[in-house]
């Protein structure tokens, strides 16, 4: 069955490999798309991306927008490659406040930068927006990693009336968490937007801890196992969601299909 797909995901080979995440998307990608779906990607613009090599040009059509970011304004630029020989595009998502750094989480001594949080709050809202401006509705809106879990919150609270995306479902891949303690303050503070209160980001909290899975989790449809060691995290903090555990590579592509399916023709 063919449906509108879109992955929304901190990073995917060959751009950026900065963990099991940017395998995972390459691999799906390809493979959906010759399944009929009618798949879209959206992904931050790194600095470390060579624009050149993978013929990255800007969508005007797309470009202009500013987003909104602890009341200070952003523009953002939209960019798209073509994955060959698959005919994928892929969006990118630019600013050069947030990401013309040629590093893509970590300065040349491993240090988080200290506006992780602000960058992820540009992205999952320039995400959003992008969306509307395309005009696309899709059937599924797929988040891969820390990076992208703002999505499912901001769409549950802030972009549920959009008619766009009326009939989405939401997916969420947990993996291992790789942001430091000092993401925590600038993630409260800065994370709502709009008419959010800070009270609606009581769900990312664990304890007097901040777990971006938790959040994310919590308001999505439907969460995948992303990483083997969160296998457990999930089964608790699920409730009645449905979810796929974790899948090895042979598995991925049938497993992940048989489960879009299923989200999908349930609402059906």
């Amino acid at each position: 069955m063919s449906h509108k797909l879109l992955y929304v995901t901190q990073e995917m080979n060959p751009y950026t490999t900065v963990s099991e995440i940017s395998e995972i998307v390459r691999q799906l990608s390809p493979a959906m798309k010759d399944k009929g779906m009618d798949i879209r990607i959206l992904m931050p613009k790194y600095g470390n991306i060579n624009e050149r090599r993978h013929k990255l040009h800007e969508v005007v059509r797309l470009s202009g927008m500013n987003i909104i970011v602890d009341d200070d304004d952003f523009p953002l630029i939209i960019k798209v490659a073509t994955l060959a020989p698959y005919r994928l595009q892929i969006y990118f998502l630019d600013n050069e406040e947030f990401f013309k750094r040629k590093s893509v989480f970590q300065d040349d001594d491993e240090k988080a930068f200290d506006d992780n949080a602000d960058r992820m709050i540009f992205f999952c809202k320039g995400v959003l927006e992008t969306l509307k401006k395309f005009g696309w509705a899709p059937d599924i809106i797929h988040c891969h990693g820390w990076m992208t879990s703002l999505v499912p919150l901001y769409l549950k609270k802030v972009y549920m009336n959009e008619p766009i995306f009326e009939n989405s479902k939401i997916i969420f891949s947990a993996f291992e968490n790789e942001v430091d303690e000092n993401f925590k303050e600038r993630f409260l503070n800065k994370a709502t937007i709009n008419e959010m209160g800070q009270e609606d980001l009581d769900d990312y909290l664990d304890g007097d801890k901040l777990s971006l899975n938790k959040g994310a989790l919590l308001s999505s449809d439907a969460v995948i196992v992303g990483s083997e060691d969160l296998t457990d995290f999930v089964k608790t903090n699920a409730g009645d969601r449905a979810v796929l555990e974790y899948q090895s590579q042979e598995q991925l592509i049938d497993a992940y299909i048989g489960f879009y399916n299923s989200l999908v023709e349930t609402e059906e």
